[in-house]
């Protein structure tokens, strides 16, 4: 007898908290079929002495929807060992959709999550109208990794409203319909339903998009319906009196949350979530670092200025050119100075030169910090670093978690998981898609806020449970062989960059890893030594009724 294929004399992590211990792993037919020792050869096999082997990574949060049409990879997030990732969520999907509402859709996409609307467009079949068949012709895209989606708010409402959708509220038969659409959804193979109660996040006319005013009532039948299926419901923006009437009415939960800076604010978050939660069936996520907005000379350029604006308009190399030139230089320096009291530079942070971006600074790093410290402006800083690394140095503006002390505090909570890397969506403003990668290598190796058996079960089988997947998460029998083979003391996040691989050639950032050796999926090896292998065995995961 032989498998398929035998991981051999990993340390197993199997992802459910269980201790490591050295054993081997049997896939036969995309299925795990042994766990200890396997005395049978392989077809492929993997020699996994030293390495670490665990469940693929589940990523509740993307919005991936519309990049799946042209890059059924899922860069950057299959980098980094997600072989799960969660479509549809904060409302935005693109089903059900009218032929004549699919401009509105993109458009609504590109506003609220900065996806160019002319690169959704375009670069997907459109060959649906409901939400089964959007599923559908996922399938035909064959994804790397396994995709699951939510039905988004936004789109229902406006498939029973029309424009009223974005103010009104919904009249009972409107309601009924909307329930109905939802089920429907569910019933061909949808997970949940989200929702996005966040006034900020505009229609391109300025409006709130459909949902952010719905009555509780609205959501309350919703979460009975999405309930009775065993689904879940997604929101953002939502108060926790919505987020605990929606697990009342019989639904999962999953929500986004966020830390203040200030000292015990982690520890206080942490004991309030589990107040606010109790015994619901309820899961927050956050990101899992400071993040809010990236930029260097690759990217964006702080500085205004008649000099500024003409570089602005060259590529990195013609940049690069003009930075050198001495009197470009002091004229761009001259400008820039006007930044120097921008209150922003208390939350800005040089992420290094190194091969791997240096998220884990303390708050007293900030740029003003260094300002103070060096006697240099921001500006000349700016230029400095851009000249030491060829124009591909980067600053991370902190908007969200400023304080990683505080975030590791507020890991504590049973009720919250590392997440939101936010994959697919401001796409040129932020990259936090390596998310899974950095949860390993600084809050669980280098930091140890986690212990390794936790930090792994927080991103496989913890999120897996979330999503209502029993078949995936764990390494065990029987289990779909998703798994992950890491060199756990190599593993980091490379230095992300700006590409210009979009339709139309709009640019994103994208971010590499090392350390994985290999990531199966349905037990076909889609990463080998952090490259892709072309082998796309991932799958269009449906709810099971």
């Amino acid at each position: 007898m032989s498998h398929d294929l035998v991981i051999r004399g990993g340390s197993v992590v199997d992802g459910t908290g269980a201790a490591a211990r050295t054993a081997d792993i049997a896939v036969d037919g995309g299925l795990i079929t042994a766990v200890g020792k396997v005395e049978a050869k392989g077809r492929r096999e993997i020699d996994a002495d030293g390495l670490l082997v665990t469940p693929g990574f589940v990523d509740l949060h993307t919005h991936l929807d519309a990049q799946i049409g042209w890059d059924p990879d899922l860069t950057p997030v299959s980098w980094h060992g997600v072989t799960t990732a969660l479509l549809g969520n904060c409302g935005l999907t693109f089903a059900p959709c009218k032929p004549a509402d699919r401009p509105l859709l993109a458009a609504m996409m590109e506003t609220v999550e900065d996806i160019p609307r002319e690169a959704i467009l375009s670069g997907l079949p459109w060959s649906w109208e409901d939400y089964g068949g959007y599923l559908d012709a996922l399938d035909g895209i064959r994804p790397g990794i396994n995709v699951a989606g939510l039905v988004g708010h936004c789109a229902v409402r406006y498939a029973v409203m029309g424009d009223r959708s974005f103010s009104d509220q919904a009249t009972p038969d409107e309601l009924a319909q909307i329930c109905a659409i939802v089920g429907e959804a569910m019933d061909r193979g949808a997970l949940g339903f989200s929702t996005n109660r966040y006034e900020p996040h505009k229609a391109p006319d300025g409006r709130s998009i459909p949902g952010t005013f719905a009555d509780v009532c609205e959501l309350e039948a919703i979460a009975r319906t999405v309930g009775a299926r065993g689904g879940l419901m997604q929101a953002v923006g939502a108060s926790p009196e919505v987020l605990q009437a929606m697990a009342d009415a019989g639904a999962r939960v999953l929500f986004s949350w966020g830390v203040g800076a200030q000292k015990g604010a982690g520890r206080g978050g942490a004991e309030y979530l589990d107040r606010m939660i109790g015994e619901r069936d309820m899961t927050a996520i956050i990101q899992v670092r400071g993040t809010g907005f990236m930029f260097g000379l690759q990217s964006h350029l702080p500085f205004r200025g008649e000099t500024w604006d003409r570089i602005r308009k060259l590529d990195l190399a013609g940049r690069l050119a003009a930075i050198r030139d001495a009197a470009t230089r002091e004229a761009l320096i001259a400008e820039g100075r006007r930044t120097d009291g921008w209150k922003e530079l208390a939350t800005i942070y040089d992420l290094g030169s190194g091969d791997s971006p240096d998220h884990g600074q303390d708050v007293d790093r900030n740029m003003r910090q260094v300002m103070e410290a060096t006697g240099k402006s921001f500006v000349e800083i700016f230029l400095e670093q851009a000249l030491a690394t060829e124009g591909r140095g980067l600053f991370n503006l902190r908007l969200f978690c400023q304080n990683l002390d505080e975030l590791g505090d507020l890991f504590a909570s049973r009720n919250i998981l590392p997440s939101l890397g936010d994959a697919g969506a401001h796409v040129s403003q932020i990259m936090d898609a390596d998310w899974s990668t950095f949860v390993l290598s600084y809050w669980v190796r280098d930091r140890g806020v986690y212990s390794l058996e936790e930090g792994v079960r927080r991103i496989t089988s913890a999120p897996a449970r979330v999503l209502g997947l029993t078949d995936r998460g764990v390494l065990a029998p029987g289990q779909r062989a998703d798994i992950n083979v890491i060199d756990l003391a190599e593993l980091r996040s490379l230095q992300p960059q700006i590409v210009n691989d979009f339709p139309g050639g709009a640019p994103r950032y994208v971010q590499r890893a090392r350390g994985y050796r290999a990531t199966i999926v349905n037990g076909g090896v889609n990463i080998e030594d952090d490259r892709h292998t072309g082998e796309r065995a991932g799958q269009v995961l449906r709810r099971v009724h």
